[in-house]
């Protein structure tokens, strides 16, 4: 039907295409879609082999309806992504675990564990690529003749190896995804979807006649469809759901599809993606049948497909069924195959062969070698296994080895009881009776072992032979593993893994690494790895965590540690890897928990929990207190009993200008200076409390410090950790030094009452004799002498007037703390400003300044004059002070509107926004130390506003101040 020549053609073109796909899509052309969710569920496809080319036709025409059961059961394992494949992602992604041997080993922490899955993997996967190439051989031969037949399974296994070399061992870490060879996988299985549907279309619309015909034939051939509804009956469809729902994941090549290479948004698409395609691959299989019935072909229901495409003489249909049972057979055999080389290089090569140097050129060259033997090895097994032996049965015995670990899985996801032991003994035994079951059995049948050891069917009693396989071995299994992980507790190592896999415990984040920085991963990883790949291991997991070179927290390098370990289980395994990382990147001997990262952890777990009834309100009460320790107004710095800051407040963080994210996880003295090493001194020991200056960004401030135990148990205090709370009392201290000086200047005031009113006796007399003289001067003709006297008299009036306004402004401060203020009387503005300009005047700023007074004398204000006076003192100095030398000061005053307003402007510096909102606050002042106390315009806000007025500053940057006070006419 077809040529030798047309068969070399379709086959070379159709793995050209397969090149030509995965080589542009590794060099970024299409890359976009490549990994677009869909392609990981078409690449899941792979599910369906020559198994679903072929043999459903078969396995229908002995089962009935029960061949549907290998594609429920993987549709309801669909169903699961949520609870069973997501999970398993996650730890995949998270730790880096290529493989199923890769996940047991470092759940349960050992070597033997690894070895152990990957050998039964091996065994179990090798019948299966020998259905593939025994499908492709009987493509050939039905299609081509038996003259084609040839060496064709040995040269499809070259190709297959060369591809596998090529694009499926590119890259060696699980970090590094192979897209080419994604996308060729996907496109396989659209060709076997085109292939099967085109069969199927044919045995509709021309073997069977379309819809009407066949309702007409299965009308005449009513036994055709008693014949598929029987079995469904008579035999249980447990085993058969139980194994293919375990496959569609569990499989070598389904878990590289899905977990190594796919992504969680890829199997969300699988959940109903890949259900829809299995529907539409096995809509031809009853098609395929009864046209292979309808048309009286013979041989084995197996080849069906192939007979009803010979039987359409149409050279096109055979080559798209050729091509589709191509991809069938060469997908499996290259996905599984480059599976199965990575489990066999990391948990059998390197534990055999240990890390050396140029690790990962020595290691792309062992798995390209094992690529090439495991095609091989399937090439092997495909000689041994005669043409009378059916394709299901083949694939069957895959999906009870496969199924062998379940129990193993229970124990990643379920049961953390499990141990290695019992693992390794329950395996044992379910491939002792794996062996003794289907693969005995199968060999018998295949002439390999002598016809009576096949013992099957006795066992089965003419029932369900592969319910009596599965219940047998996974029994026995799960008997032995329960048993074996009984006899001993879990190691700390399988404890540590079992909450991890769980995603209930963050133990890994526990002790600080005997490292202290990048740099020294580096070096210590050296001699293992060299130190290029040293270097770039460590660099690579550096800039996943987000971390500077210069990193020194201890849990940062603790969670560098483990990316570091995570990214060398890709590469190595992971118990390789957790060897090499605690050889080298040892934990410190004294083991301490490191508080910081716990918190952290238990903090991003309780943010992604759905807590409800009484975990929830201790939840939201946890909250609340954590709210409250972080809004105290005195810093608070806990540390874990590894000296780790675990805890570090906001006014901690505001005090000392480090910010929480910069200082969780640091020791103390690894924290700026001076914070580190003050804290770091009074946490190592002294007095429980103290009182020290720090000096920071040219601020000194002074600090009041409090240290105490946490005690974890009554004999050990000092292992639950300290608590230290930190008080700025800068504040304090300048107010109590600014109190100080106002007690120091109303001594000074009250001083200079008295004085004032001891001057005030002598000038008295001075005048009195003053005026004498004058007199005298005047009756005796003397003008001269009489002028000078009357100057004298006149600066004796002066000074008792500045003494006296000294006298009334002393009093005013006095009264105001200590009794209500005097009733207010008619006050001439004019006169108040007036003894305000001389007292005003008295200070050194007031001296050479001209003041501009435009005030009219009849203004008058019913308040208390005292107090007055003592708010245009305040302003003038201020006025006085923020003027330039000789500068000038304008003083003005006005009614109306029932009040009367008085205004102060000067033309100094003026104020920016931010120190016009502050000037009313005490003690605010922007004067040099002890040329200013804070309270001028505060107590000038206080009187104005006791005296029903009100204060309006407007001032700008250069532009000067006015200052604006409006009092009303009335009491």
């Amino acid at each position: 039907m077809l040529s030798t020549t047309t068969l070399v053609g379709l086959a070379v073109g159709y793995l050209g295409l397969l090149f030509l796909v995965a080589a542009l899509v590794d060099r970024g052309h299409g890359l976009a879609w490549s990994r677009h969710p869909m392609v990981t569920a078409l690449a899941l496809g792979v599910y369906a082999t020559s198994w679903t080319f072929f043999g459903s036709v078969g396995f229908a025409a002995v089962e009935g309806w029960r061949f549907l059961a290998i594609y429920l059961g993987a549709t309801a394992s669909c169903l699961l992504v949520p609870l069973v494949w997501a999970p398993l992602c996650r730890l995949v992604k998270e730790r880096q675990l290529a493989s199923l041997a890769d996940l047991f080993a470092y759940r349960y922490h050992s070597h033997a564990v690894g070895a152990l899955v990957t050998v039964f993997l091996l065994a179990g996967s090798l019948p299966y690529q020998a259905l593939q190439l025994k499908a492709a051989v009987e493509a050939v031969s039905v299609l081509g003749g038996e003259e084609t037949r040839g060496p064709i399974a040995l040269v499809t296994s070259g190709f297959l190896t060369v591809f596998g070399v090529l694009y499926g061992a590119r890259h060696l870490s699980v970090r590094d995804r192979h897209d080419g060879f994604v996308a060729a996988v996907a496109l396989e299985s659209i060709i076997k979807l085109i292939g099967l549907a085109g069969v199927g279309g044919y045995a509709l619309f021309f073997v069977l006649g379309g819809p009407h015909g066949l309702r007409i034939w299965l009308t005449d051939h009513p036994e055709a469809l008693e014949q598929l509804a029987r079995p469904a009956r008579d035999h249980s469809w447990l085993a058969l759901l139980l194994l293919s729902a375990n496959a569609i994941f569990m499989l070598p090549r389904q878990w590289q599809m899905g977990f190594t290479e796919g992504s969680p948004a890829g199997l969300r698409a699988a959940s109903w993606a890949l259900p829809l395609y299995l529907l539409l691959l096995n809509l031809a299989v009853p098609l395929v049948l009864w046209a292979g019935r309808a048309l009286h072909l013979g041989g084995q229901a197996d080849y069906f497909v192939l007979g009803v495409t010979r039987a359409s003489g149409s050279t096109a249909l055979a080559a798209v069924v050729f091509l589709g049972a191509l991809s069938a057979a060469g997908a499996m055999i290259m996905v599984t195959t480059v599976a199965l080389a990575g489990m066999v290089q990391n948990h059998i090569i390197v534990p055999i062969t240990g890390v050396t140097e140029m690790v990962y050129r020595r290691l792309r060259w062992v798995r390209r070698c094992l690529v090439a033997a495991i095609v091989l090895a399937g090439y092997g097994v495909y000689l041994l296994v005669r043409d009378n032996t059916r394709l299901v049965e083949i694939g069957l015995v895959s999906f009870v080895a496969v199924a062998q670990l379940i129990p193993g899985l229970v124990g990643v996801l379920i049961w953390p009881r499990a141990t290695a032991r019992g693992l390794v003994l329950g395996l044992s035994v379910g491939i002792v009776a794996w062996v003794a079951t289907p693969i005995v059995p199968l060999l018998a049948s295949s002439r390999v072992l002598p016809a009576s050891w096949n013992w099957l069917a006795r066992l089965s009693h003419g029932g369900d032979p592969w319910a009596f396989t599965t219940a047998f071995t996974l029994g026995a299994n799960s008997i032995a593993f329960v048993i074996g992980s009984s006899l001993r507790q879990p190691t700390a190592a399988e404890r540590e893994a079992a909450e991890i896999c769980r995603r209930r415990s963050s133990v890994a984040l526990a002790a600080p690494v005997d490292a202290t920085s990048p740099a020294q991963f580096a070096a210590r990883l050296a001699p293992v790895l060299g130190v290029s790949v040293a270097r770039f291991e460590v660099d690579h997991a550096r800039r996943d965590l987000g971390l500077e070179e210069g990193e020194n927290r201890a849990d940062r390098l603790r969670l560098l540690r483990d990316r570091v370990e995570q990214n060398l289980s890709g590469l190595v395994g992971p118990v390789t890897a957790r060897m090499i990382v605690d050889e080298r990147l040892a934990l410190e001997a004294t083991f301490q928990t490191l508080l910081s990262a716990q918190l952290r952890y238990v903090e991003e777990r309780l943010a992604a929990a759905r807590l409800e009834g009484p975990a929830h309100a201790l939840e939201e009460a946890r909250r609340f207190l954590r709210d409250v320790l972080q809004e105290l107004p005195v810093g608070v710095c806990v540390l874990g009993p590894a000296g780790d800051v675990a805890v570090w407040n906001q006014a901690m963080a505001g005090m000392s200008g480090v910010a929480p994210e910069h200082a969780l996880g640091q020791r103390l003295h690894e924290l700026p200076a001076p914070w580190g090493p003050m804290l770091g001194g009074f946490a190592e020991g002294g007095p429980a409390s103290a009182e020290l200056e720090s000096e920071a960004g040219g601020h000194v401030r002074q600090l009041a410090l409090r240290r105490a135990a946490i005690a974890s148990n009554a004999a050990a205090a000092k292992d639950g950790g300290l608590v230290l709370v930190i008080q700025d009392r800068t504040e304090q201290k300048e107010l109590q030094a600014r109190v100080a000086h106002q007690d120091r200047l109303a001594s000074i005031g009250r001083l200079a009452a008295g004085v004032a009113h001891e001057i005030g006796n002598p000038l008295t007399g001075i005048a009195s004799l003053a005026q004498n003289l004058e007199c005298e001067a005047s009756e005796a003709h003397l003008p001269d002498h009489a002028e000078r006297l009357k100057l004298i008299v006149e600066q004796t009036r002066r000074i008792d007037r500045i003494v006296q306004s000294l006298v009334g402004f002393a009093r005013a401060g006095g009264a105001a703390g200590r009794r209500q203020a005097a009733a207010p009387t008619a006050v001439p503005i004019a006169d108040v400003i007036s003894d305000a300009l001389t007292l005003t005047r008295l200070g050194r700023s007031g001296r050479d300044i001209q003041f501009d007074v435009d005030v009219p004398r009849d203004l008058v204000v019913p308040r208390d004059r005292q107090r007055l006076e003592q708010v245009m003192v305040n302003l003038l100095t201020n006025a006085c002070d923020a003027s330039p030398p000789h500068g000038r000061v304008r003083v003005d005053a006005e009614r109306g509107d029932q009040r009367v307003r008085l205004r102060v402007r000067d033309h100094g510096t003026g104020m920016s926004p931010e120190v016009r909102g502050r000037i009313f606050e005490p003690f605010f002042t922007t004067k040099e130390p002890g040329h200013g106390t804070g309270l001028g315009l505060t107590l000038v806000y206080s009187i104005v506003m006791e005296q029903g007025g009100t204060v309006d500053v407007a001032s700008a940057l250069g532009e000067g101040t006015t200052v604006t006070v409006e009092l009303p006419e009335g009491p």
